[in-house]
């Protein structure tokens, strides 16, 4: 019992409040939260740079509906495709935020289940065809968009922390957490982990945006970005336990293997950018 006492107990109601139907759980407050704070940089960025206002107004919708559907689907290919690909009942609980029920019924539980790497892609495509629109430059909007994301990806991992969601695996470390949804074992909160680094990234990012305003544009911040998340997400993995039961014969956990492609075009935007301004 004394060595229970040492740990961080935790088992937060995941709802924040409940009106009929409708009910606002702390994970989405924190994708909202994320979404407003990104917004809200952007904006100040695009001000920065003296790009038109009218120019800016469609990337929240572009950017909101890039991630949600590249997220959603990135969970449901990547981590249970036999659960979602097998059926058209799996196919149509993949697309719309709903669960159908053995007697027949149905009930909204939202998009239980989004993966980082489908939502990195999905904004990467989303963003693309944003820059077709406005014919700006992908370079442009893809450091804007990456010194922002850090705030963004923390709030998220505080959401999935509220949802006691990708745990980390046992540990006998003082500041472990006892995700008492889950069992009482003493865990890595891996969710904190990546918060903390993502909060990082961006002070990181901030602060080298204002010393090097002549970066944006280039690449370089797109891909220091991705290198970052990555190369950390591919570590942190380390700590966490497996999502999917495959993934136990796996030599490196699918988290890993979806990271490695991303770290490789971070690393080649940040040599295209050296490249670029040394020319």
């Amino acid at each position: 019992m004394m060595q229970t006492l040492l740990y961080i107990v935790w088992n937060p109601n995941q709802e924040l409040f409940h009106i009929g139907w409708f009910s606002m759980r702390w994970y989405g407050l924190c994708w909202l939260l994320g979404f407003v704070l990104a917004y809200l940089l952007v904006r100040k960025l695009y001000k920065e740079q003296k790009i038109k206002d009218e120019l800016f107004d469609p990337l929240f919708i572009y950017c909101f509906l890039g991630i949600l559907i590249g997220a959603r689907l990135g969970h449901c290919i990547f981590y249970q495709p036999g659960d979602f690909l097998t059926s058209w009942k799996g196919i149509f609980e993949m697309l719309l935020p709903i669960h159908f029920l053995p007697d027949g019924g149905w009930k909204m539980v939202g998009y239980a289940g989004l993966a980082s790497h489908g939502g990195t892609l999905g904004l990467i495509i989303a963003l693309w065809l944003y820059v077709k629109k406005t014919k700006l430059s992908i370079w442009t909007v893809l450091d804007n968009i990456a010194i922002a994301t850090g705030s963004m990806a923390c709030c998220i991992r505080l959401g999935n922390l509220m949802n006691s969601e990708i745990i980390g695996k046992p540990t006998d470390v003082p500041w472990a957490f006892i995700f008492e949804r889950v069992d009482m074992l003493p865990r890595h909160p891996g969710q904190l982990y990546e918060a903390i680094a993502y909060a990082v990234l961006f002070f990181i990012l901030w602060a080298l945006h204002k010393r090097m305003p002549e970066k944006i544009g280039t690449g370089w911040y797109f891909g220091f970005c991705l290198t970052y998340i990555f190369t950390f997400r591919f570590l942190i993995e380390y700590t966490k336990e497996i999502q999917e039961a495959f993934e136990a014969s796996l030599p490196i956990d699918m988290g890993q293997i979806l990271s490695i492609p991303f770290i490789i075009i971070g690393v080649w935007c940040m040599m295209k950018a050296g490249k670029k301004k040394s020319a």
